[in-house]
């Protein structure tokens, strides 16, 4: 399958994967810290994005992002995820599709309680972008909107640059996929990665709540490396990229030094 996809820099492949609704334009913050010591791979899921139609699993998402790296030549790419990416990379790193996965505010924790008020946030996110995307420039341009519309997945949503609120507004409200995934994860759990894995969850995070799923993950993954994204939300690219982008760095450091500790 072919994915719409950026690479930028040089160095073992660094695959990231967005969230439901969600696009490759998330990552664009963390991409120069990223790119100087990794080929970073930027990707639309199938059913997202600039991306054609495709699964609607998890697991068929991790199938075919596995086949996409091979396609481009990555042997077993570290791979970092968000929300429904988190639970993509979690599902690679499982399936022995990557070197290493960091999940940021992964899917795969949450109660049935606890999904009912997720999906109700998702769908009225939805019905939002449905009817805000023709206007979506204009409303971007204003700081108090663009916090009005963002402040349920960012915890400083006034740093989202006009151009990305409104592009973000446009392929939450188009994408042909999140129906299917949305129902596909109604009861998902996670799977416990063979791999190097890190798991890092916004304290401010009020879709997968922090207080109540960071805790969960940490038992049900207790060999992991657990990170608190201090004064982040739920999508914490914007919020504070610096300190995401060195969460990803030292999860894939740390798998490369255990590569070259065991060679």
């Amino acid at each position: 399958m072919t994915l719409a996809h950026e690479r930028i820099g040089t160095g073992p492949p660094l695959l990231l994967v967005h969230g439901l609704g969600s696009c490759k334009e998330i990552w664009r913050p963390l991409v120069p810290r990223l790119a100087r010591e990794h080929e970073v791979v930027l990707v639309d899921m199938p059913g997202f994005g600039a991306s054609p139609p495709g699964p609607h699993t998890v697991e068929g998402l991790a199938e075919a992002l596995a086949g996409f790296s091979a396609d481009l030549g990555l042997d077993r790419p570290h791979v970092a995820g968000n929300s429904l990416g988190g639970g993509v990379a979690l599902v690679m790193g499982a399936t022995g599709a990557a070197s290493s996965v960091c999940a940021v505010s992964p899917v795969g924790f949450i109660t049935r309680r606890e999904g009912a008020y997720g999906r109700g946030l998702l769908v009225a996110t939805r019905w939002m972008a449905e009817r805000l995307a023709p206007v979506a420039p204009r409303l971007g341009r204003s700081a108090v909107l663009r916090t009005a519309l963002s402040s349920h997945v960012a915890a400083r949503p006034w740093r989202i640059p006009p151009d990305d609120t409104a592009h973000w507004l446009r392929v939450y409200a188009s994408a042909p996929a999140f129906w299917d995934l949305l129902e596909a994860l109604d009861g998902w759990r996670a799977p416990t990665p063979v791999c190097p894995t890190t798991v890092a969850w916004g304290e401010r995070d009020r879709l997968l709540i922090f207080s109540r799923q960071a805790p969960r993950a940490r038992r049900l993954m207790p060999s992991a490396e657990h990170v608190v994204l201090r004064g982040c939300g739920h999508i914490p690219t914007w919020d504070d990229p610096a300190q995401v982008a060195d969460v990803l760095l030292s999860a894939s450091r740390r798998a490369e030094d255990r590569v070259r500790a065991a060679g």
